[in-house]
């Protein structure tokens, strides 16, 4: 069934303006995204849609997927590796790898890692359960708390903001899961709380805050502001009152959603597909598609430039005044 759903793409591709598309092959360009409880999943999935040719729209000749994963470090990895041709990734993580610092201390630099575009600010959450008795960081000494699976870039984040308040995963009952798992752990009452980096709202804790009750945990105070002075990559974040049901407005921190590939992808190739990126067309698909699309703009695609651009997605933001 999945061999004639390919190939049926694959034919409305090549249906796509006849005397250029019988001339070349498809090309085929996965998006390496994160957990499908998360935001990365259904993001990559509208903006595969949208960079697609298929029915009149897209880059012609290409056939984009978005493909869940482990997220930031394991999509960089598919990269390097040449099992993705691009993927999602935090802006630290990024900054890290192509520095060979940080996560990437000792394992060598991605140096061909390059930027297509900077997408919308990822919070912090520390999801708590309600009764929990969790009002600060510092109150997850000696509690069971998830911080993510390795080869993600929360687990990363989750022991700095830890190392802030003078913890490490000794001093809490630390456990490994994916969002979905935890947040199913935090109703049983098996979990106190768990990291979680993303775009709000995000489904998953949505329902939970719905189902179950949640509570945020706030991250500030003197120990935020030195921890923004050390890595330069976090920004002061607020998640709003009721973004999740019955949750007052709560302080954070956050990163930047990026969306990567490598140098050796073509520059007409990465050129067209950012061009496509910014239409009117995928705006429409952003903006109706997920509450975070809404952030994901122009403006601020060239923001937070920790790795290279990639000289096809440079070359358009020049066009259009984005970058000088």
């Amino acid at each position: 069934m999945k061999f004639h759903k390919s190939l049926i793409a694959m034919v409305g591709v090549l249906a796509v303006g006849a005397s250029v598309a019988f001339a070349q092959s498809p090309a085929f360009f996965r998006i390496g995204t994160g957990g499908t409880a998360g935001t990365y999943y259904p993001i990559g999935g509208l903006i595969a849609n949208a960079i697609s040719g298929a029915e009149g729209k897209g880059v012609e000749g290409l056939v984009a997927t978005a493909v869940a994963s482990n997220g930031s470090v394991a999509n960089i990895n598919a990269i390097q590796g040449g099992s993705m041709e691009s993927g999602f990734t935090q802006s630290d993580v990024a900054y890290w790898a192509h520095t060979g610092t940080g996560l990437y201390e000792g394992k060598g630099k991605v140096e061909d890692l390059r930027l297509i575009a900077t997408l919308y600010p990822e919070t912090i959450h520390v999801v708590a359960r309600k009764d929990a008795g969790i009002n600060s960081i510092a109150d997850l000494k000696g509690k069971r708390v998830s911080i993510d699976e390795p080869g993600s870039g929360t687990i990363v984040d989750a022991r700095i903001v830890l190392g802030a308040f003078g913890l490490t995963e000794d001093d809490i009952e630390a456990e490994h899961l994916k969002p979905g798992p935890a947040g199913d752990m935090l109703r049983d009452g098996a979990l106190d709380a768990y990291f979680f980096v993303g775009g709000y709202p995000t489904g998953a804790v949505s329902e939970l805050a719905t189902s179950a009750g949640i509570s945020l945990v706030p991250i500030s105070g003197p120990e935020v502001d030195k921890l923004l002075e050390e890595y330069s990559f976090f920004s002061k974040d607020t998640v709003p009152a009721e973004t999740y049901s019955g949750v007052a407005e709560t302080p954070t921190i956050s990163v930047a959603a990026q969306w990567v590939t490598s140098a050796k992808q073509s520059d007409d190739l990465v050129y067209n597909i950012t061009k496509t990126m910014w239409d009117e067309n995928t705006r429409k698909e952003l903006d109706a598609g997920h509450a975070k699309g809404k952030m994901i703009t122009l403006q601020n695609a060239t923001t937070s430039l920790g790795i290279p651009l990639h000289p096809g997605a440079e070359r358009f933001y020049k066009e259009v005044g984005a970058l000088k």
